[in-house]
């Protein structure tokens, strides 16, 4: 647990946003170039100046030596540097942080690169005065080129913490992220099958291959040459996606594609052996499958949540232009100027349109057969249920008194003695008293209400005189008031 006060440990986070990235490039670079003039048993003139161009060539600002210049960079370094920031950021960004915060990350990540841009570009002039050769580039391609690596792996840093909060704060539809994702399976799938084809081709012209590095002899010269092919792979496996959805690449006056190669002088780099040399034969038109079986795997990701006819073609169509941007954007960034060799790169007008027709057709028809549209079935309001009407309930008939006989008075019902596993509910146990041999219970009025006991200080309290009755139907000479004898 992290003990220190917030705005020490913010502070922190934001200084390695806006340095640590760039400082480890740096780093690389510096240990790279001293390692080059150690071996070469060159003097340290300059080293400065080659660091910091370097530097800004890992940000795609064209280096210039001699008045040629270099303006093809490799991929490798500016994907490491956009995965670095975006790394960072998304370090420093938590999933409920606040605008403030995140302007704060965004603006480090944007900031501290620029500013080592300028002393940069500061050291490179000042080098420039001592070596000739040495070029100071301009200065609106250098802060435009940080700027941009920078802010893009700063846009996908955060947007992996706050884009879904992000997005369901706002009237962008709910698919985005899905259409994100399957533009990413679009181009992956591209990047990586275009991988396998140039590992491939690069078997195949195995002795093309052996004879580029055979132009030097010594071994560090072997180890430049294979540590400079492997950063130009991307490169090559982008122009091998250009040729996949039937575009072209070309270096120089050499062109490649799908179905003609235009042959010409290519530059000493083992990786470009790749290339394919005229007559072209049959297998590379087969390079369509990768443009397809690419579209196939965007479909795929755009069909895992079905929905309307509307919206899914909506969702492909998005996927399939942020895929195509992508490619396009790569495409560019790992084209330019080589020297005497003249442009090497894509076709850009055919490129990134090509990729868009092939996610958008392929990637459709996968939609549909993979069950990636439903129908908007309209639901009916189920009827209000019938209320019944409520049934009429009769009256009981009260129950007739029953018929008293004549001369026999009723006996009252026995009270019902309480088992001794049940207390009794009306207070204390009482002893119970039963009637006198010439005392009468109270005749049965009809009625169910229980019968009770009757304490003796009940008795007691009341008139003896309400326990007796009248018999009207007794003989003639009794009259209404009348006491009768015990002997009656």
């Amino acid at each position: 647990m992290d003990n220190r006060p917030v705005g020490t440990r913010q502070a922190r986070e934001l200084l390695r946003v806006a340095f640590g990235p760039s400082v480890v490039a740096l780093v690389i670079i510096a240990a790279v170039v001293l390692l080059q003039l150690v071996i070469a048993n060159s003097d340290m003139t300059g080293v400065f100046g080659a660091i910091a161009s370097m530097w800004l060539g890992v940000h795609q600002v064209p280096v210039s030596i001699g008045g040629r210049e270099l303006g093809v960079m490799p991929l490798l370094p500016v994907l490491a540097m956009v995965w670095g920031t975006a790394r960072t950021t998304a370090a420093a960004t938590a999933p409920n942080s606040s605008w403030f915060v995140t302007r704060w990350v965004v603006a480090s990540a944007l900031g501290g690169p620029l500013l080592i841009a300028a002393l940069l570009l500061a050291v490179i002039h000042d080098a420039a005065s001592v070596i000739t050769e040495l070029q100071t580039p301009s200065a609106l391609r250098a802060f435009g080129g940080v700027l941009a690596v920078h802010a893009i792996g700063a846009l996908i840093g955060v947007s992996t913490k706050i884009g879904r909060r992000t997005l369901a704060a706002s009237p962008l539809p709910r698919w985005l992220p899905d259409a994100v994702r399957a533009a990413s399976a679009g181009v992956l799938a591209l990047f990586a099958l275009s991988g396998v084809v140039t590992a491939g081709s690069l078997v195949v012209h195995w002795g093309t291959m052996h004879d580029l590095f055979a132009i030097t002899d010594t071994v560090f010269g072997q180890l430049s040459l294979t540590a400079l092919s492997v950063l130009y792979i991307p490169n090559v496996i982008v122009g091998t996606s250009a040729i996949a959805v039937g575009s072209s690449a070309h270096i120089g006056l050499a062109t490649f594609s799908s179905f003609t190669v235009f042959g010409g002088d290519i530059p000493a780099v083992p990786v470009l052996a790749a290339a394919p040399t005229p007559p072209l034969g049959p297998v590379w038109v087969a390079l369509l499958i990768v443009g397809a079986a690419s579209a196939v795997a965007l479909g795929q990701q755009c069909a895992a949540r079905p929905l309307t006819a509307f919206a899914a073609l909506a969702k492909l169509v998005v996927a399939a232009f942020i895929a195509a941007a992508t490619m396009a954007l790569l495409g560019h960034a790992g084209s330019g100027r080589l020297g005497n060799f003249g442009h090497v790169g894509v076709d850009q007008s055919t490129f990134g349109p090509a990729v868009f027709l092939w996610f958008v057709g392929i990637g459709g028809l996968t939609v549909v057969m993979s069950g990636g549209i439903v129908r908007r079935v309209p639901v009916k309001a189920a009827p209000a249920p019938k209320r019944e009407p409520e049934p009429t309930i009769e009256p009981e008939p009260e129950p007739e008194p029953e018929p008293v006989v004549l001369g026999e008075p009723a006996e009252p019902d026995a009270p019902q003695e309480p088992s001794d596993d049940e207390p009794y509910e009306d207070g204390p146990e009482e002893p119970l008293v039963s009637w006198h041999a010439d005392d009468a219970p109270e005749p049965d009025t009809g009625t169910d209400a229980p019968v009770t006991a009757a304490s003796p200080r009940d008795l007691l309290d009341e008139d003896p005189e309400d326990h007796f009755f009248v018999d009207e139907f007794a003989d003639e000479d009794v009259t209404g008031d009348k006491r009768r004898d015990a002997d009656d």
